[in-house]
Parts: C-alpha cells; sequence; structure tokens
C-alpha cells in the first residue's frame, strides 16, 4: 500500500481533473462513473481500484468504471445530488451527511454508543444496518451490504485540551453538515460550525474554526497538525461510509453484472476495514512526531452530559422506536 502522507494527498490534490482507470480504455458494454471524497493514498481510493480491476476481468470487459476520487467531483452534497440525478453511478457516502436525505443513515453516529469496533460490525453487518438500507432504498438509491470504515473520531484543539464537557463550552467546532453532529456538540454547549472536509484546513488556519473532529487517519492525512495542537481521544462516534448506487442506472444492469459489482464492493469493504485497523495501530505515533499532544477524555462524564441534556431521549423520538429500539438491542440502554 502507498505511504500516506501529506506529498501524495497535495500532488492528487493539485492534479487536473482526471478518472482513474485501472487498465487502458477499451469498449465496454456498460460504462459507469463512482466517485469518493477520499484522497488517492487512502485505503477505500485504494481498494475501490482493486474492486473495480476485478469487476472488469470477472465480466469479461464488458464493465468500465471510472473512479473520480478526493471530491473531483465536488463537495459531498455536490456528489449526492449528481447521485440522486445519475450523473454518477457509485459513491462512498457518510451515513451521518446521507442523513440530509434519508434520517436513519444517521443513526450508527449517534454519540459515544458504540464502544469498540466489535460493536459496530454487529450492528452495521447485522440487524441495524439491514434497516437503514430499507430506508436508503425508500429513496432511490441501493446501498451495498458491507459499510466502509471511516473510523471513530477524535477531536482536535488549536486553544486547549478537550479532556472534560466543560471544556467544550462556547468552543468553535468544525463538523460536518449534518443534524445530528450540529445536535449533539450542542448538547456539549459547542458552537459548531458545519463546513465540508474539502474547506477544513483553511477554516482553522483561518480561526473560523478553533477546532475538529475526525478520524486520526483524516487528521494525518489533510495535515491538521500544523493548524492544531491538541487531539483528545474521545471516541464520541463511529462514522463508516456507505458505497451507494444510483438505483434506476443500477437496476438496469444484467443481474450477473449486479451480482458480480455487489460481491466486488463488498469484498473490498471488508479489505478496507482491516486496513483501517493497521492504520490506527500506527498514525497516533505520526501524529505525535509531528507535534500533536494527545489527551485522554472523561467519556462516561461526555455520556452522562449528553443524556442530561436530553440528546438521546431527543434522538429516540426522531429517530422512532423501531430503530431506537433496533440500536440499542446491539449496544445496551442510552436513553
Amino acid at each position: 500500500m502507498p505511504m500516506l502522507n501529506r506529498r501524495t494527498l497535495l500532488a492528487g490534490a493539485a492534479l487536473p481533473m482526471f478518472a482513474i482507470r485501472t487498465r487502458p480504455a477499451r469498449a465496454a458494454d456498460f460504462s459507469l462513473k463512482m466517485a469518493n471524497n477520499a484522497p488517492m493514498s487512502h485505503p477505500q481510493t485504494i481498494r475501490q481500484l482493486e474492486a473495480i480491476a476485478r469487476i472488469k476481468k470477472a465480466t469479461g470487459g464488458r464493465v468500465d468504471i471510472q473512479l473520480f476520487p478526493n471530491n473531483q467531483l465536488g463537495s459531498d452534497t455536490d456528489m449526492l445530488s449528481q447521485l440522486r440525478s445519475g450523473a454518477i453511478d457509485f459513491f462512498t457516502l457518510s451515513g451521518l451527511i446521507l442523513a440530509t436525505l434519508v434520517p436513519p443513515a444517521s443513526i450508527n453516529g449517534v454519540g459515544f454508543a458504540f464502544k469498540d469496533y466489535n460493536e459496530v460490525w454487529k450492528a452495521m453487518d447485522g440487524k441495524l444496518g439491514a434497516y437503514v438500507r430499507g430506508e436508503i432504498d425508500k429513496r432511490g438509491l441501493v446501498a451495498m451490504d458491507k459499510m466502509w470504515d471511516n473510523g471513530f473520531r477524535q477531536i482536535t484543539s488549536s486553544t486547549h485540551p478537550i479532556k472534560e464537557p466543560a471544556d467544550l463550552h462556547g468552543f468553535k467546532i468544525r463538523v460536518p453538515v449534518s443534524p445530528l453532529w450540529t445536535s449533539m456538540f450542542q448538547a456539549l454547549q459547542a458552537s459548531p460550525i458545519s463546513i465540508n472536509f474539502s474547506e477544513v484546513y483553511s477554516a482553522l488556519q483561518t480561526k473560523i474554526a478553533e477546532g475538529q473532529e475526525n478520524p486520526l487517519t483524516l487528521i494525518e492525512l489533510a495535515k491538521l497538525y500544523e493548524v492544531q495542537k491538541y487531539v483528545c481521544l474521545t471516541d464520541h462516534m463511529w462514522d463508516g461510509f456507505w458505497m451507494l448506487a444510483n438505483k434506476r442506472s443500477y437496476s438496469g444492469l444484467p443481474p450477473d453484472i449486479q451480482e458480480t459489482i455487489a460481491k466486488e464492493l463488498n469484498h473490498s469493504a471488508l479489505d478496507e476495514r482491516a486496513d483501517l485497523v493497521k492504520l490506527n495501530g500506527s498514525v497516533a505515533e505520526t501524529l505525535k512526531a509531528k507535534g500533536l499532544t494527545f489527551v485522554e477524555a472523561d467519556k462516561p462524564a461526555f455520556r452522562d452530559a449528553l443524556k442530561k441534556a436530553g440528546f438521546y431521549a431527543e434522538w429516540k423520538k426522531k429517530f422512532g422506536d423501531q430503530a431506537w429500539g433496533i440500536l440499542e438491542s446491539e449496544v445496551g440502554t442510552l436513553s
């Protein structure tokens, strides 16, 4: 796997927009487009390229998929619109951002719900994931069975360590464009600012935001250590990506082609999960070497603060008894 470093990231970002092909183009029965928001060196992009190559081989060249990584086709919200219109055929998107279209899709991001990956995959590969896929289907999209990992999220700060809920009071924190993120940090009395990921670095650099929250791998890849001082290990939410397909486009493919695409994309999702586990084991040391100070958070205190603020009760009502019941059957009582 290529080294995950800023030089690779910047090199990819500086190139003009192009589609990655796994081999020279040739006539294909089905020419499709796939997009993501991951840098070219990220396991998500690497594993998607591998899936595309396997799909082409397994279909005897009948399917040619072009990959547009690293937000080349716009922001997450832009690409979701393109997916819905059919301008692109496949797109990997965080469930928490997909929630702007499919509200139940953000349920995996409920604050401090999952304590570890065992709970995450048991739920998302099981009943909770099946429920969300059903809701996605109702909105004209198809979600593959296996989610791609984005990791547990941590808070970074340029001003002071975030160890307990009081440290977030009035804190200007960048969050993705998602109601659940905004609601959670408001419940913790922070001042969340919704900004797309492509603009995070500049927002921190210009002090529009004091901090942000992301998995450690993205903190390193986006070189946020240049504009932040502290990493608070909160694991406050788990975030993953759904591999989404335009329903009209996907349903129009022959059944054998659909089966092959789904099989290979799910295969690569599992490979990417394993990649993230390995990366998370080493990236903390890399970030420390870059000058970031790591602090441990009082996770039970944050969870208690959310409960007292009515966060869990509010989102139980929004998600509904069925969805919330499935979540709590996997992680225990929250509200």
